[in-house]
C-alpha cells in the first residue's frame, strides 16, 4: 500500500512537470525539453539512455501540437524549415544510428571511479542545459546593430542544422535553445516566427530521433502516454498565452531554474 501511494506521488509529481515542460515550450520555444530527461532520471528512476528516448517522445508529441496551431496561424516559414530542418533530420540519424551506438559503456576510470556511459550522458546534458540557462538569463533585448552584422547567408543553415541535429540526437533534447536564436539570426525571421518553425523543426527531429531508438527499451507506454498529455495540455496552453504576455519574466525564471537543475545533476554525477 505504502510502495502504491509513493508510485502516485511520484507520477503526479512527473506529470505536473510534463504540464510546466510544455508550458515553457508554447511560451518562448525552448527550455522545456531538457528538463524532460532528468524527471525521468530523478522522479521516475529511469535510467539516463532510456529517458532519453523517452525524453524525445515527449518533445515529439507536444511540440506537433503546438506546430499544428503554428500552422494554421501561418507563423512557420517553411522554407527556411527544409533548409534547416531536413539536415538537422540528417544530424539526428547520425547521432543515433551511428555515434550513439558506438560508445561503450564504460569508457574508463579516473581514481578508481568508473566513467560510464551514463555519467558521460548525465554530464553532457547538464553542460547544454547550463547553455539553455545563460542564453535564458541573458536580456532578452536584442541590439538591431547586432543583428545587421549577421550576414551570412541562409546556406549556413545547412550546416548549423546538422550540428543541432547531432547534438539533440546524442541528448535526446529538443534544442530549441539552440534554434531559436540560429533562426532569429542566420534565417532573420522574426522571433514568433522563429519559435513557431523551430517547434515544427523540433518535432520532426525528436520524431526521427524516438523512431531510430525506441527498439533498443522496454518501455512503459501508460507512463509515457501519460506525461506526454501533460506536456501536450501544457503547451496548448502556453502557445495561448504566448499571444497575450511576454515571455520575458518568465524567460530568466525558468533559466534560473534550469541553472539550480544543471548544477544540481553536475554535483549528483561527480559528488555522490
Amino acid at each position: 500500500m505504502y510502495l502504491y501511494l509513493t508510485l502516485g506521488i511520484e507520477e503526479i509529481k512527473a506529470i505536473a512537470a510534463s504540464v510546466g515542460i510544455g508550458l515553457s515550450l508554447g511560451l518562448i520555444g525552448a527550455g522545456g525539453s531538457v528538463l524532460t530527461i532528468p524527471v525521468f532520471v530523478y522522479v521516475l528512476k529511469k535510467d539516463p539512455l532510456s529517458s532519453a528516448v523517452y525524453s524525445m517522445f515527449v518533445v515529439a508529441s507536444s511540440s506537433a501540437v503546438g506546430s499544428i496551431r503554428s500552422i494554421l496561424k501561418k507563423l512557420v516559414d517553411f522554407n527556411v524549415f527544409f533548409k534547416f530542418g531536413i539536415p538537422s533530420v540528417i544530424g539526428v540519424l547520425i547521432a543515433r544510428r551511428i555515434i550513439f551506438p558506438s560508445i561503450p559503456l564504460q569508457l574508463g576510470s579516473v581514481a578508481s571511479r568508473i566513467i560510464s556511459k551514463d555519467m558521460v550522458f548525465m554530464l553532457c546534458l547538464a553542460s547544454a542545459m547550463l547553455i539553455a540557462a545563460i542564453s535564458m538569463l541573458r536580456s532578452s533585448s536584442q541590439n538591431h546593430s547586432v543583428l545587421e552584422r549577421h550576414t551570412l547567408a541562409l546556406h549556413w543553415l545547412l550546416l548549423r542544422g546538422i550540428a543541432i541535429g547531432i547534438v539533440t540526437g546524442m541528448l535526446g533534447i529538443g534544442g530549441g535553445f539552440l534554434i531559436v536564436p540560429a533562426l532569429y539570426f542566420l534565417a532573420r525571421l522574426p522571433m514568433k516566427q522563429s519559435i513557431a518553425t523551430a517547434l515544427l523543426i523540433i518535432t520532426v527531429n525528436a520524431t526521427f530521433g524516438f523512431l531510430a531508438s525506441f527498439q533498443s527499451i522496454d518501455i512503459d507506454w501508460s507512463l509515457l502516454i501519460k506525461f506526454s498529455l501533460g506536456a501536450v495540455f501544457g503547451i496548448l496552453a502556453g502557445t495561448k498565452l504566448a499571444t497575450k504576455l511576454s515571455g520575458n519574466h518568465l524567460k530568466k525564471i525558468f533559466g534560473f531554474f534550469i541553472l539550480c537543475v544543471s548544477l544540481s545533476i553536475i554535483y549528483k554525477q561527480l559528488f555522490t
